[in-house]
């Protein structure tokens, strides 16, 4: 699990292909204190397996799985990606809970200054609109962001000029695609919600004769 607060920005130094998939080189621009081989480390929001670590630099296995739902495929090297290592149960639920694990690519549609902010729309797949709401969070190349608006398939975020500064997300343009994770709380809910409906349909199993049948009820 991540918070979607990045720790720095990192580099793609090697990019090939293996069985299938793709083996990237990073060099993180900061310290990998304690390093452990087979750590996960989200770049631009996807967990991966960081492997031969050696100082700042590591390699990493993208899955065919992975390189059709992110854009991780489309990196070259010297791209700038974000960085951010798996959250520690002693660490500050800074941001938001988010898994790294990418839910479709999203399309820059408008950026625009307002005074010292950045208003970024992006657009969606339809599919997922139905865990956007406003004021919720979203996860966009790895960073925790607050729905200012949604309406349709599209939906804006205002970033702080920190923000600008220590992630990707200053480098972004129209038409440009981001990895997009959205909430994982709404999806759960979803979930038990679905079940519970259909649990309805069918008939709860815990009713009056449940009940009379283990001795609850005389």
């Amino acid at each position: 699990m991540f918070t979607g607060l990045i720790q720095g920005i990192g580099r793609v130094v090697e990019k090939r292909p293996a069985g299938g998939g793709m083996v990237f080189g990073l060099e993180s621009g900061f310290e990998l204190t304690d390093p452990e081989e087979g750590e996960s480390i989200a770049v631009n929001g996807a967990c991966l397996t960081a492997r031969d670590i050696v100082g700042r630099r590591f390699l990493v296995d993208v899955s065919p799985e992975s390189l059709s739902r992110t854009g991780l495929g489309r990196l070259d090297v010297g791209t700038r990606v974000n960085l951010e290592r798996a959250l520690r149960l002693s660490d500050r639920l800074g941001g938001h809970l988010v898994s790294g694990h990418v839910d479709a690519l999203g399309t820059v549609e408008e950026r625009r200054a307002t005074g010292d902010f950045t208003l970024f729309t992006f657009s969606l797949d339809r599919s997922l609109t139905r865990y956007v709401i406003e004021k919720g969070s979203i996860t966009i190349n790895g960073v925790s962001l607050t729905v200012n608006s949604c309406q349709g398939n599209r939906f804006s975020v205002s970033i702080i000029p920190h923000t600008l500064v220590v992630t990707t997300l200053g480098e972004l343009k129209t038409g440009d695609q981001v990895n997009i994770e959205v909430d994982i709380i709404g999806k759960y809910v979803e979930k038990l919600l679905s079940e519970q409906s259909v649990g309805q349909e069918q008939g709860s199993r815990i009713n009056q004769a449940f009940l009379a049948e283990h001795g609850f009820l005389k």
